[in-house]
């Protein structure tokens, strides 16, 4: 069993809940505090012990991450590579550009506008032990409805519903996802939702009818900073804060 995780970082979209500040930028480049937000995944992929990394963008502004990163030496990652989603087909399917990149390994898929203060690197441990499925990381919030939300049946998830009006528990599905070499096949079974993409909440809920989903929680602070103009502005004031400890 292959111990060899690769990280996959989602940076792409159009940034409409953001706007007027994406007028002219991803807003992965926008800064959170005093750095920019695509910082904050490429870093917890080196804590994790990650060294090979690629980036999933689109968009008009595509080149300004190259121009930004470079080769990701600077935050401890060996090689980090680049491709490009056109338009807007969901997170499943920038996910599915990233095959060739993982060449049958597990791989660590980050939001890039997920900001995360728990270490990564024992969860990452643990799934590296983990023989085969994928791992959701899971955070208590006062309000889940604008994320996929577990329902549990004992210890386990039975299955996420995405967006619920009535949450079946308090937990959130942030955007960290661990998954083994099958979620290639698994992408490439789905059908496009409602709004026309391909949706993460099914390749979640394949591999948890497949009895293959563990999850973890996370405990410390976690910041959504894509979701709204105010999560943003959140998440900017909750690093500033961070900082000053």
């Amino acid at each position: 069993m292959t111990t060899e995780i690769k990280g996959v970082i989602l940076a792409g979209g159009l940034g409409t809940r953001l706007k007027p500040l994406t007028d002219i930028t991803n807003k992965h480049l926008l800064p959170v505090y005093d750095r920019p937000m695509i910082f904050h995944p490429l870093e917890k992929m080196a804590e994790a012990g990650i060294k090979e990394v690629m980036l999933v963008t689109g968009g008009n502004n595509a080149g300004d991450f190259l121009r930004l990163l470079g080769d990701g030496r600077q935050f401890g990652i060996r090689r980090l590579q680049y491709t490009y989603q056109k338009g807007e087909g969901g997170i499943a399917q920038a996910l599915g550009l990233a095959e060739e990149f993982a060449e049958g390994q597990k791989i660590l898929v980050f939001l890039g506008d997920n900001i995360i203060l728990d270490p990564i690197k024992p969860f990452a441990d643990s799934f590296r032990q983990q023989a085969k499925g994928g791992m959701v990381l899971l955070k208590a919030l006062d309000d889940p409805r604008s994320y996929g939300v577990p329902v549990f049946k004992g210890s386990r998830i039975f299955r996420i519903d995405e967006k619920p009006a009535k949450p079946a528990s308090t937990y959130a599905v942030i955007g960290a996802y661990f998954y083994d070499p099958n979620v290639f096949k698994i992408i490439k079974t789905l059908k496009p939702s409602k709004r026309g993409e391909l949706e993460i909440t099914d390749v979640n809920n394949a591999y948890i009818r497949k009895g293959q989903m563990q999850y973890g929680v996370l405990n410390k602070h976690w910041a959504d900073a894509g979701e709204s103009l105010e999560s943003w502005f959140a998440a900017n004031l909750l690093m500033r804060d961070l900082s000053k400890k």
